[in-house]
């Protein structure tokens, strides 16, 4: 006959192992649970992606396209308008302001049969010389091939730098009285940490082959010749641009008998001015907005945006895809996890 301390011993033994059970049960459910979570949660993920691609792809073929992609069609319309393309920001290859995106929208308004003047309104304080000599390589371009076709610069805010480099290309300019416009110059900047480095007693190890390859190095000294060398590269672009703004503005000048201007070396200093300056000094023809060149100057009054613009749901769809292959990719690592 077993004893009481043997029993007790054994029931003791059957409530632990009989609370062991229920606690893995109650773990089991609950990771079983949330497995079926992460798997319903996938599929309406899902779901809701081929919700929002048909709902892309119909608008897509519809008119509203335009909107979305923010790129008007060329439509075959009986009415003519004055064609508008826009200038954002800094100009620059990875920017929305950069050469090919500028390039196509001159193309498309151009093209389009029903334009009867072109638009550039230019907001930008500059950027690259290189996209801005690209677009206005184009513009003068397509002056020459559509000549029937006028094309203006507007300018809202500011004109500077590498705006008024493809402002230069237009036909004419116009300015807000309060515009800044200018700034035909050219500027390299950078910072110099040699000193800095002997303070804290950090030695510079450069190694290098060519006599000249670390000369913009910041944590160097700069030399004699170095500093030569690039002061002849920036006086060597600044010329070119002179020359695109002569270039460009001595037509409209001299019907103005205004020619003498462009004489006037200030001009090509890197100074700016304000839109009535401007007008003085012969950098824009005139004062006005866009508005006021299509109904006055185009005569066309109405506004047709051919500016490229960024296609959002395509950026949308884009961010919608990673954020799948993200949960997924983390339901599988959740899951072999559990596994092991």
């Amino acid at each position: 006959m077993p004893s009481t301390n043997e029993t007790g011993s054994k029931r003791a033994s059957d409530d632990e192992n009989w609370e062991r059970d229920i606690v893995n049960r109650l773990a089991f459910a609950s990771l079983n649970e949330q497995r079926r979570r992460r798997r319903w949660r996938i599929f309406f993920t899902f779901l809701l992606f081929i919700y929002l691609f048909l709902i892309y792809a119909t608008f897509m073929e519809s008119d509203f396209s335009n909107f979305i992609t923010g790129e008007d069609e060329i439509t075959l319309t009986s009415s003519q308008h004055t064609a508008l393309v826009e200038i954002e920001g800094v100009i620059a290859a990875d920017a929305d302001a950069n050469a090919d995106t500028i390039v196509s929208s001159l193309r498309r308004a151009f093209k389009d049969s029903n334009t009867a003047g072109v638009i550039i309104r230019i907001n930008s304080p500059g950027g690259s010389p290189v996209q801005a000599g690209y677009i206005n390589d184009e513009i003068t371009r397509l002056r020459k091939k559509h000549s029937e076709i006028p094309i203006y610069a507007v300018v809202s805010d500011i004109c500077a730098s590498g705006g008024y480099y493809i402002a230069a290309a237009a036909d004419k300019i116009y300015a807000d009285k309060a515009s800044i416009v200018g700034s035909i110059g050219v500027l390299m900047n950078g910072f110099g940490f040699v000193e800095a480095l002997n303070k804290l007693g950090i030695e510079r190890r450069l190694l290098t082959a060519g006599e000249h390859k670390g000369f913009l190095d910041p944590y160097s000294p700069m030399k004699e010749e170095d500093v030569s060398h690039i002061e002849g590269l920036l006086e060597d672009i600044h010329a070119q641009f002179i020359k695109v703004v002569k270039q460009g503005r001595e037509k409209s000048l001299k019907a103005q008998d205004k020619l003498e201007l462009l004489d006037n070396p200030e001009l090509f200093s890197g100074l700016v001015w304000t839109g009535e300056q401007a007008l003085e000094n012969g950098l824009v023809d005139g004062l006005g907005s866009s508005s006021y060149v299509a109904r006055e100057i185009i005569q066309a009054e109405k506004i047709k945006d051919f500016t490229s613009k960024p296609n959002y749901l395509d950026r949308f769809a884009e961010r919608l895809g990673a954020a799948i292959a993200n949960t997924i990719s983390q339901e599988f690592k959740l899951n072999s996890a559990t596994i092991e």
